[in-house]
């Protein structure tokens, strides 16, 4: 399998260690369920690899965890098939991890990355076929019950299969016998399509056949190396289990429900027959797999403990998948989630020491719900003498698990999908997280157990849910499909004040958003300051946008912190940046010397553009840009009408010259008084505190993050609103500005000014 991504990232492979870990863009890979890369902090390390020059090569133990690689400009992955299992493979794309905060829906100026992937899947058409050019026969063995076996036929079967009957089902190949040369390795398969108890592979009549002689020798030393795997082709350096089968079986107890894999190679074939160089010289057998199952109700040593199958039982009102199960016993009451333990599990007076009884369960994930979470509890009024062990494809053991919890300090609290929560000496309660799609086995061993029947009563219950503890009541659950559409995963959306993948890290005491809701809604007061302004200079547009800016921001923050929502988030969310960029456009408006019907044109206009805006995408960054550029272009056509005016009433004499130098004289007396008019025109005092209180709000825009949020956005509503009210004070009234009339240029040419008037004939 290939994978090559490409991504506008752009960043340096020796940065990425200088790189907080909230804002690091990662892929993650996993083997049967979504990745979760941010549920333990302490992990965090752990789960991301280095990498080097872009390519990711030899990733190893992807089936019993995931791997995140930082996202590069170019990133390639190639993965042979001794590195990947048949089944379903999960992607993620994570834009940071760790606890964040989102307790506002204001702008995110966090980066944003696009992606684009190839990802191509190699493999033989023929399912018996494999290797690079598909020229490799992997022989499948077929299997039958057997009907002739006995466990007293093996001494050492008979010991540990007691008294119980089990059902043999045998394997073969189609062939009695198999033949190849030195070094030369044979693959088989297996599938083992349910719960069982023990797979033999075992090899039985092994003799040499050298084909120049046509002789035959005992080989009873010779190697037969024999590697198992489950999933995946086995080699030398990646197997499961491996032995000389010509000396002593493979066993494999509790094998996993699936396809197993077997290779069988042949190892100094000359060494046995003292160096012979006969490249002709082969190891014949013949290979047996013996898969034991216990009857119905029965697992475990000796096939005496009891296991039970647990069937779905769906929630009222739940949601994707949600459901609880329970025991398919007449013991057990269908009408609650817990079930009552005591009257289940195995008699450990009958059956040996008391530390090695077991109950097993067993149960079905169905296809689709791989991006859910098992969760099991178990309560008590006395101590829980129960340790629980969980197992992916089979039953569980102390030597072969996934999970488990035996006490408050041993348990998997390392792995990075077990989560325990508030669990003591007489309560349990820990999740599965992403559980895979498949079957999975529960095991409870049994500690301290007396003959005796006890007086406190121990429940259980096991049950599906999309959220961890419902978010711990500080979220929302939300359920989304992947990309495929075929698996359902859920995430928690938290609140204001809590972050984590289940919304249980206080990220904001109640104490401190109390605070900071108050500066968020009390900082817009700034806004009084245009509007005084405004008011008393009786720019009465201006006033009512300054004034409805400030009211409908501080209504905007005040449901944006969840104190109250008079109207639904998204009108208010419209209303606060629509009469932002209007009183923005409006101070650059009033700035400018337009005459009313003008001045109302231009307004029109502007509030058609910035209500487009504020409707598509409000948030965009880009957005302040576009109203400071329309800003100064209203701010400009002013100007500019203002100067077409004058020129309309310059003349550069009453008498037309041709001289040059005159012209120029005209020229540069115009200039002159055009900069005397600019200078004029504002008070740059006010014009400079204005820059300074608008370079402030850049800044405070700038340091802006999801942790500051709330101090530097008041900071903004206070400096935001205080550089209009300076820049509305710098314009200098219109009498000021008028120019002396009729003011005399050089060689008698005059500058008109539109009070200048000529009587007729003049």
């Amino acid at each position: 399998m290939s994978v090559a991504m490409i991504s506008d990232v752009h960043r340096a492979t020796g940065d990425i260690a200088k790189v907080p870990k909230s804002t690091l863009p990662l892929i993650c890979f996993r083997d049967g369920s979504p990745p979760l890369p941010d549920v333990n902090s302490s992990l965090m390390d752990s789960v991301l690899v280095p990498h080097s020059n872009g390519s990711f090569k030899g990733i190893e133990a992807l089936q019993s965890s995931e791997q995140c690689y930082p996202m590069q400009k170019n990133f390639t992955v190639k993965l042979t098939n001794e590195q990947i299992s048949p089944g379903v493979w999960y992607f993620g794309l994570f834009n940071g991890i760790g606890p964040t905060r989102t307790q506002s829906k204001m702008i995110n100026r966090a980066p944003a990355y696009s992606f684009s992937a190839n990802i191509t899947v190699e493999g033989c058409t023929t399912l018996t076929m494999w290797g690079p050019d598909c020229n490799q026969t992997i022989n499948p063995l077929s299997c039958a019950l057997s009907d002739s076996y006995s466990p007293a036929d093996n001494s050492s079967e008979a010991g540990f299969y007691n008294q119980t009957i089990e059902y043999v089902i045998s394997c073969k190949n189609n062939f009695d016998t198999s033949c190849h040369r030195d070094g030369e390795p044979k693959f088989y398969s297996l599938d083992v399509v349910g719960v069982s108890q023990e797979l033999k592979i075992v090899a039985i009549d092994v003799w040499l056949n050298e084909t120049s002689s046509n002789k035959t020798k005992n080989a009873s030393g010779i190697n037969l190396i024999c590697f198992a795997r489950h999933g995946a082709i086995p080699s030398e350096t990646v197997n499961d289990y491996s032995s000389n089968i010509n000396k002593s079986p493979i066993v494999i107890h509790f094998p996993k429900v699936g396809r197993w894999y077997i290779t069988i190679l042949p190892v100094n074939l000359s060494k046995e027959l003292g160096g012979s160089s006969d490249t002709d010289m082969k190891v014949c057998y013949s290979m047996e797999s013996k898969l034991l199952e216990c009857p119905v109700g029965k697992a475990g040593a000796n096939c005496t403990r009891e296991m039970y199958n647990l069937q779905t039982a769906l929630r009222k009102g739940s949601g994707y998948f949600e459901s609880y199960y329970l025991p398919v016993s007449e013991k057990v009451s269908p009408d609650s989630a817990n079930f009552p333990l005591d009257s289940l599990l195995t008699n450990s007076s009958l059956h040996g020491e008391p530390d090695e009884t077991w109950t097993y369960f067993i149960l079905d994930i169905p296809r689709g719900a791989a991006g859910g979470n098992i969760h099991i509890r178990l309560a008590s009024d006395a101590k829980i003498n129960y340790e629980v062990y969980a197992r992916f494809g089979g039953l569980p053991s102390l030597t072969s698990w996934d999970y488990y919890f035996a006490n408050k300090t041993s348990s998997s609290v390392g792995s990075m999908f077990f989560n325990l929560y508030n669990s003591s000496e007489n309560k349990v309660d820990f999740y599965i997280l992403y559980i895979r799609e498949g079957t999975w086995g529960f095991g409870l061993r049994h500690l301290n157990i007396t003959s005796g029947v006890s007086k406190f009563q121990t429940t259980m219950s096991i049950s599906l849910e999309r959220c961890p503890r419902r978010c711990s009541s500080h979220g929302r659950c939300d359920t989304s499909l992947d990309v495929s559409g075929l698996t359902t995963y859920s995430y928690c959306s938290c609140d204001r004040d809590h972050g984590g993948f289940d919304c249980s890290i206080e990220l904001v005491s109640h104490h401190g958003h109390v605070w900071q809701s108050i500066f968020l809604i009390a900082s817009n007061a700034a806004a009084a300051l245009p509007a005084f302004w405004a008011l008393r200079q009786k720019a009465l547009a201006e006033w009512i946008i300054f004034t409805s800016s400030g009211i409908a921001s501080g209504i905007y923050h005040a449901c944006d912190v969840g104190t109250w929502c008079p109207l639904g988030f998204g009108v208010l969310q419209f209303m606060d940046f629509w009469l932002s960029f209007m009183a923005v456009v409006s101070t650059f408006v009033y700035l400018g010397t337009l005459d009313e019907g003008l001045k109302r044109a231009v307004h029109t206009a502007v509030a058609i553009l910035t209500a487009l805006m504020a409707y598509t995408k409000a948030t965009r960054p880009a957005n302040i840009i576009l109203v400071m550029a329309i800003g100064t272009v209203a701010l400009l056509i002013g100007w500019l009408v203002e100067l077409s005016t004058k020129c309309r009433s310059f003349s550069f004499s009453i008498r037309f010259s041709l001289n040059m130098h005159e012209r120029m004289q005209a020229v540069r007396g115009w200039l002159k008084n055009l900069f005397k008019t600019i200078v004029r025109r504002f008070r740059w005092g006010f014009v400079l505190a204005g820059v300074t209180a608008l370079a402030m709000a850049v800044i405070s825009w700038i340091l802006e993050s999801s942790e500051s949020y709330w101090v530097w956005h008041s900071i903004w509503h206070i400096t935001i609103y205080t550089s209009s009210f300076f820049f509305l004070c710098s314009k200098a009234s219109t009498a000021s500005t008028v120019d002396t009339e009729n003011q005399t240029l050089p060689n008698g040419a005059y500058e008109l000014t539109r009070q200048d008037s000529f009587p007729r004939g003049q």
